[in-house]
């Protein structure tokens, strides 16, 4: 009997590993997925859909601006979760950010006419060739 009770805390102290390395593994980058209609990011248990007929503007910024934070982490150089400007403190407007290196440019994506999203994945390489994709399916304006 005794020995059984030794294999339980042993299979869910092995459980509860695995659990939480999962965890980590899905917060640990920005996991981005293009298709021909949108973007969609995951970064743990946050998901953002970008449809790109809904793009209004796609920009690469230095910082991002001073912001509070509603839900999410930053450790390291990472900055994940749901946010709110300063300047938009009297309001509900939420700020996604999905930074994984606070160094490198970061994407500011706007769109439905006022969501705000700030995304740079971890190679500046990869960030810059995900500004030149959303940098062309901006909708085109009629003269």
């Amino acid at each position: 009997m005794q020995k059984k009770g030794h294999l339980l805390w042993n299979i869910l102290g092995v459980l509860t590993v695995i659990v939480c390395l999962s965890v980590f593994v899905l917060h640990f980058k920005n996991w981005t997925k293009t298709d021909a209609t949108g973007m969609r990011v995951i970064s743990g248990f946050y998901l953002q859909k970008v449809p790109f007929s809904a793009l209004d503007s796609v920009d690469l910024v230095e910082k991002i601006p001073p912001m509070v934070r509603l839900n999410g982490f930053s450790a390291f150089q990472k900055e994940k979760g749901v946010f709110r400007e300063f300047k938009d403190s009297l309001t509900d407007k939420k700020v996604y950010v999905y930074i994984d290196n606070l160094e490198n440019q970061k994407i500011k994506i706007v769109h439905h006419d006022s969501l705000k999203l700030f995304i740079n994945l971890k190679d500046s390489t990869e960030t810059q060739q995900l500004f030149d994709l959303l940098s062309s399916k901006l909708p085109v304006e009629p003269n």
